[in-house]
């Protein structure tokens, strides 16, 4: 203020009184530049972490791919009652425990009929899939008619071989540095020569259970467990955490009691998952009996984990809904059970849907608790309930992470690309739901 005017900040700023001094110019451009330097960094940070996530992904690709595709070679096969060792078709028994072996053994000599010697006719048989016989098995127990005919079939590759046409395994590489002679690798170019041989889609990586052979392994039987675990998980989840929330959040009084209550649930968040994986292996196999590896218990220790997570986010969603609501209803005569039922708890659902898919996509991908409990047992039927053995997707790429063979990489990282995949779906779900019915006030 000058002679009882007063100045403003345009006018001072003309002055030249307010930041035109050499002073307060070199502060205004070093902390411009340091707010430039505070946005590079961020940049910086930001593009390296998207840098490190596309590479992850592209390396799990790169390495799992070709396991969507398996190679499989052309044979003529001779439903031959001498060589499967029947002689009905009409007995059932005697179909499921025929020679089928011995099928594909005189079909591969049929292919190479100048091969000869006891060693080199073992490697010859092993250029098929040692599953090949309970293809045929399949083919003849759904079609006794077969017996004594002749057809041609396209058979799995043996795990090498299909590793040799993928380019895994160097065919220029010295004999003593692969896992198949280059007898074998005759054999396969002249298969390749007269088109008998073909990489085709891997349908049995997706309908198979696990497998000791790779060629032969699938994820059905690991997804199905997955889907009963979920499930036991959700249903148990679900309403518990919500009513859980509804009572904190709206009936609880607010005393100490309470508050211990709070601070528990938000560490319970942060519990490592292998302890609920200990409390389960206590609690519910060792006290009360349940079967182990069994759905039933996964999502029993599934439950306690999510309970945190899907609670603290129904709350939230519970706290965004505005008082004036509240308030409204009540003045209308409505109890506080009708309140909460008709106008919180609807306006609240997306925020608690939300968090409760969060809290799936993160049961959906842990393996150490579920490892506490039996389900890392290797099961090779699909299980057709949440009582039977089974295992999950996480802990089925851990056995897999954990197998020798070359061929079980790619499936590995094939798994890892059907799990992400699920991931990105829930977690796109849930993004979803909250945009398409949250409400902004």
């Amino acid at each position: 203020m000058t002679d009882g005017k007063l100045i403003t900040g345009a006018e001072l700023a003309a002055s030249g009184s307010w930041h035109g001094s050499p002073q307060t110019q070199r502060r205004l451009r070093k902390r411009q530049a340091a707010e430039k330097r505070f946005r590079a960094y961020g940049l910086v940070a930001i593009l390296m972490g998207v840098s490190f996530v596309a590479l992850l992904f592209f390396d799990i690709v790169a390495k799992g791919w070709t396991a969507f595709m398996q190679t499989h070679i052309q044979l003529e096969v001779t439903y031959d009652p001498e060589v499967l060792g029947i002689a009905d078709s009409g007995d059932t028994q005697a179909l499921s425990r025929a020679n089928y072996t011995g099928m594909v053994k005189a079909a591969m000599r049929k292919t190479f009929p100048n091969v000869s010697g006891r060693r080199a006719k073992r490697a010859l048989y092993g250029t098929v899939s040692s599953g090949a016989g309970f293809v045929l098995r399949e083919r003849m127990m759904a079609n006794p008619d077969l017996l004594g005919s002749t057809e041609k079939l396209w058979l799995p590759a043996d795990d090498d071989i299909d590793m040799l046409l993928k380019g895994h395994i160097r065919r220029d590489a010295p004999e003593s540095d692969r896992r198949v002679s280059d007898q074998q690798i005759a054999w396969v170019e002249q298969l390749e020569q007269s088109g008998q041989i073909r990489k085709q889609f891997n349908t049995t990586f997706f309908t198979a259970g696990d497998s000791r052979e790779p060629e032969l392994a699938g994820i059905r039987g690991a997804t199905t467990g997955s889907f009963y675990t979920l499930l036991v998980t959700l249903i148990l989840s679900f309403p518990l955490a919500v009513a859980a929330a509804i009572y904190l959040e709206e009936f609880a009084p607010k005393n100490r009691w309470t508050d211990i209550i709070e601070v528990n649930i938000n560490n319970l968040a942060a519990v490592p998952s292998i302890v609920f994986g200990l409390l389960g292996l206590a609690v519910f196999i060792n006290f009360f009996g349940l079967p182990r590896s069994a759905p039933l218990v996964g999502g029993l220790v599934l439950t306690l984990m999510t309970l945190p997570t899907i609670i603290i986010a129904s709350r939230a969603a519970l706290k965004s809904v505005p008082p004036s609501i509240r308030e409204a209803a009540l003045g209308m005569g409505a109890s506080k059970t009708q309140m909460i039922t008709h106008h919180v708890l609807p306006l609240a659902m997306p925020g608690m849907l939300t968090g409760t898919i969060i809290g799936m996509a993160q049961a959906l991908g842990e393996t150490a608790p579920l490892l506490m409990i039996g389900m890392v047992a290797f099961i090779v039927d699909v299980p057709g309930g949440p009582l039977e053995p089974a295992t999950v997707l996480p802990v089925q790429i851990f056995l897999w992470a954990d197998s020798p063979e070359r061929a079980f990489v790619e499936r590995t990282s094939a798994a890892i690309m059907v799990l992400l995949g699920f991931l990105i779906l829930m977690n796109a779900l849930a993004v979803v739901l909250r945009r398409r019915f949250e409400r902004r006030w």
